[in-house]
């Protein structure tokens, strides 16, 4: 909803200045917008005229437009008239109406969505605050040697008192200036509420300036031959830059100015240093709104092995302006490796337009609809290679390259250039908002279930207290014995698992993480009888909607996994109880670990960054002053990971990378009291408790004492072997620990 008061599709009686329209008699103007009148809009009778503002786009070399088909009988196409569609923009009344006219196309131009949209900007003085959008989904057209007439009811953000929308704009040909588009809005019969005159801006729907950074080695993606590699017989082949890919969208993407090098580490980037680099180097960056948008060409992802991509800017109110891709796992000068970095760099941007994975657009808001094979038989950007599964025949990577028109599909390209502005511009409405309020049924048992594959969700406790992070553990098994292949991307950062939550008030929210990973990487396991299952463990109390457990009661929780083959495997409910705190101090505890700046270092594994700093003070004072009650363990973890950990933040000028060398004093202090306490069934659950006795043996190795390093993963096996764990998952902590012990060995041994 606005903030603005009025409606802008009103007469003269809720405007300062009367609108144009108020110039006619609803007779006169039936007579003035009649497509067949010969005599096109002038400026003088009030269709002022504007040069272009930016050039049309390659696809547009062509100069006949084909309007196809219209409703109500449409004329042969006009040789040489320019085509209609693109932006417009105009004023009145203490509003600016940008329009986007979507009706006519150019040969090997974007496909014709046969849409009319527009976002009201309400003016007063010196600034400009967004009002309202609309979009009319289905108008009529008609077409002249003259005009083109487009009526449709437009639906709105808000009760829009004159809902019917009227756009006339005169055919010019190619050697003129392009028409205005006049736009009339009405209410039924046909009375005429206001009018706006829109001069031509761009043959674009949206433009949006890029703002591209790399590390130093990391050589930028310029561009791909789609004809270097097989492709879909339909598809042209031609040269795609990432601009001109998304100009096959309607979408102007504006490089802005050099791309700058910045100083580069070589251990790869983590979460925290990519949400501090784009706070420090996004020279476009504010904390508003804007069409602007920053990607990070950096070497590694540090902590997961096949992440391509991060879309990481989904942590606070103004999300969506950043990314990153990881050169190091998509660089190459072959057509393969060309391919897949195009891929990558569009895939990551389109999440910054609010594009949600393929199989992931029911849990947006309002639900989209899910493609074929529950959306892995997407031919898009936004799928992933791997996970294609088309309804007939084979899917996988080859498959997908086989078919991929190196598009979106029509509904992302509805979203891209007709979507309301705030679910559309970075900075606004968050990350697939409002997808943290979901319909319960979505994860409701499926009525047939012959995947081979079952999901459980379990807590390691029966409560927690209020404050106290909630962490779960997700199983993946196999139901058949002759076993089942997919993937083991299990952990909700994911983006392949799900998890519901339904709060005590009977609210129903989706977990959204804090960081999102693109996880588009070929990592297919077969679950058998010799390893009939995988397990993840997830700290899902904070993410870029905020706390997730805020109030004392009890919550049912709900997972949801997508298999290789698009199967949609629920778990059953499970039920954690939030305790309500009994003394002054739990409700002090409580304060202390429920900050949003803890939250987001609990999330991220700890932070140096600036802007966390007063949550980093919250957490050192529950160490200080209770480090004996059990949410100092949590404070511990992450005080202790972040100190095992270097960490890496550049200049503002981009010239220089700082680098905190991890201090491993500190973080053996910390880790070894996280490990004493969790061994003895105190602190955190086993899967984090690995990960706790690791990271802890390297910070010993880091000491130069790889004797106590090998000590204390001999001990992490021992408490798996004692604790009676099944057989398959003790010999995967021992191999884990033997490959940590050689990797230790490797990189801090005598040589």
């Amino acid at each position: 909803m606005s903030t603005a008061s009025g409606d802008p599709t009103t007469g003269s009686a809720d405007f300062s200045a009367a609108p144009l329209a108020d110039a006619f008699s609803p007779d006169e103007w039936e007579s003035s917008q009649n497509p067949a009148t010969e005599e096109p809009l002038t400026e003088a009778s009030g269709a002022a005229e504007a040069q272009p503002a930016s050039q049309e786009p390659v696809s547009e070399a062509a100069a006949t437009s084909q309007p196809g088909a219209a409703a109500g009988g449409a004329a042969a196409p006009v040789p040489a008239l320019r085509p209609t569609r693109g932006r417009y923009r105009g004023t009145g009344g203490g509003y600016q109406l940008d329009l986007r006219v979507d009706v006519d196309s150019v040969p090997g131009g974007p496909k014709v969505l046969r849409k009319v949209s527009g976002d009201f900007f309400s003016t007063s003085g010196g600034t400009t605050a967004y009002f309202g959008s609309f979009v009319v989904h289905a108008p009529s057209v008609s077409w002249s040697a003259t005009r083109v007439v487009i009526k449709g009811i437009g639906s709105y953000t808000w009760q829009a008192g004159y809902p019917i929308v009227q756009v006339t704009i005169p055919r010019r040909r190619t050697n003129q200036p392009p028409g205005a588009a006049t736009v009339q809005f009405l209410r039924p019969p046909n009375q005429p509420g206001a009018t706006y005159v829109c001069p031509y801006v761009s043959p674009y729907f949206r433009t949006v300036e890029w703002e591209q950074d790399s590390v130093t080695g990391a050589v930028p993606f310029l561009s791909y031959n789609t004809g270097s590699l097989p492709q879909p017989p339909n598809s042209p082949a031609r040269i795609l830059t990432v601009p001109r890919a998304f100009a096959e969208a309607g979408i102007e993407l504006q490089v802005s100015g050099t791309a700058n090098v910045i100083a580069n580490n070589q251990n790869g980037w983590t979460n925290t240093e990519l949400h501090a680099a784009m706070q420090t180097n996004f020279s476009l960056w504010r904390n508003a709104p804007q069409w602007k948008v920053w990607l990070l060409v950096a070497s590694a992802y540090e902590g997961m092995a096949g992440v391509r991509g991060i879309m990481f800017d989904a942590a606070d109110a103004f999300q969506r302006q950043g990314c990153a891709v990881f050169y190091d796992l998509i660089k190459g000068s072959d057509a393969e490796s060309q391919r897949a970095q195009l891929r990558t760099y569009v895939h990551e941007l389109g999440h910054a337009f609010n594009l949600l994975h393929s199989w992931q657009k029911n849990l947006a808001q309002p639900p989209a609809p899910l493609g074929g094979n529950n959306g892995l038989a997407d031919l898009s950007w936004m799928n992933y290679p791997q996970n294609y599964q088309p309804l007939n025949g084979n899917g996988g990577a080859a498959a997908y390259w086989g078919a991929f028109p190196f598009q979106f599909t029509d509904n992302e390209q509805i979203h891209l250039r007709h979507g309301f502005y705030k679910n559309v511009v970075m900075g606004a409405n968050a990350f697939s908002v409002g997808a943290a309020e979901i319909e319960p049924e979505l994860f409701d048992e499926p009525l047939a279930d012959q995947s081979g594959l079952r999901l459980d969700l379990r807590a390691d406790k029966n409560g927690f207290a209020f404050g106290e992070p909630v962490v779960v553990e997700l199983k993946l098994e196999t139901t058949d014995l002759r076993g089942v292949s997919t993937h083991n991307h299990l952990h909700p950062d994911d983006e392949l698992v799900n998890i519901a939550i339904r709060q005590p008030s009977g609210r129903t929210v989706l977990y959204r993480p804090l960081l999102r990973r693109c996880v588009d990487q070929d990592q297919t396991v077969r679950l058998d009888t010799s390893r009939p299952a995988l397990y993840s463990s997830a700290y899902i109390g904070y993410g870029h909607d905020g706390h997730y457990f805020q109030q004392p009661g009890t919550y049912q929780l709900r997972a949801s996994y997508v298999a290789s083959d698009g199967s949609r495997i629920v778990s059953p409910v499970l039920r954690l109880n939030v305790r309500h705190p009994v003394s002054q101090t739990d409700v002090q505890l409580a304060e202390l670990m429920m900050g949003e700046e803890q939250g987001k270092i609990l999330a991220l594994r700890g932070s140096d960054s600036p802007s966390l700093q007063s949550g980093n003070d919250a957490l050192q004072e529950i160490i200080e002053r209770h480090g004996t009650h059990p949410f100092a363990v949590y404070a511990r973890l992450a005080k202790g990971l972040n100190f095992e950990h270097e960490f890496k933040s550049i200049s503002p000028d981009k010239a220089e990378l700082t680098v905190r060398p991890p201090d491993p004093k500190s973080g053996i202090e910390q880790l070894s009291q996280v490990v004493k306490v969790s061994e003895q069934g105190k602190g955190v659950d086993n899967l984090t408790l690995n990960l706790a006795t690791r990271r802890l043996a390297r910070a010993y190795a880091r000491q130069g004492d790889l004797e106590e390093a090998n000590t204390t993963l001999d001990r992490l096996v021992r408490h798996f072997g004692a604790k009676k764990f099944k057989p398959y998952v003790v010999d995967a902590v021992r191999d884990q620990v033997e490959t940590t012990k050689a990797r230790l060995t490797a990189e801090f041994g005598d040589g």
